[in-house]
């Protein structure tokens, strides 16, 4: 599935898991909202959330990242073209965000997309080339599990509501 991200490159570029992606040329950094592809974007904004039933879109037109800092990640930045979905409760592992839900990196949120939209070898490939990126794996293994194995949004939904209510 190719990996598309909208950079904003402003964090610190030695910190920027999806400048380290595309280093390793596994995922497409684009400067522009006009240059980004119009997949399946990922956005924690979006009214509906991401599920197997997006997998066909994704293969096709690609999974969609937006990179910025968590300062300005506001809905407005989020005018890029395709269709939007909300990644559901998954915690950070990351060493800046570590244990907090929904705070992801680029390459966590990638990640967790690729595990839901039915693809866990390259999911496991991304995350691989950082030393905390089995981490993410163990630390949502159940939810991404059972996310994977629903069938749309509805249901991607009711289980994330069984995690909140923890």
């Amino acid at each position: 599935m190719d990996l598309h991200v909208r950079y904003e490159g402003d964090d610190d570029p030695d910190k920027c898991t999806a400048r380290k992606l595309s280093r390793f040329d596994l995922a497409e950094l684009h400067r522009s909202d006009r240059a980004t592809p119009g997949g399946v974007v990922l956005n924690p904004h979006a009214e509906q959330a991401l599920s197997p039933a997006d997998a066909e879109l994704a293969r096709e037109r690609g999974l969609v990242a937006l990179d910025c800092s968590w300062e300005s990640a506001g809905e407005k930045q989020f005018s890029m073209r395709g269709e939007h979905r909300a990644l559901p409760y998954l915690v950070a592992a990351n060493p800046v965000n570590f244990g907090r839900p929904m705070e992801l990196t680029t390459v966590e949120a990638f990640a967790a997309g690729l595990h839901i939209l039915g693809e866990p070898e390259q999911a496991d490939e991304i995350l691989g080339k950082f030393t905390w990126g089995e981490t993410f794996s163990e630390l949502n293994e159940e939810p991404l599990r059972r996310y994977a194995e629903c069938e749309d949004s509805s249901e991607i939904v009711e289980i994330q509501q069984e995690y909140l209510d923890r």
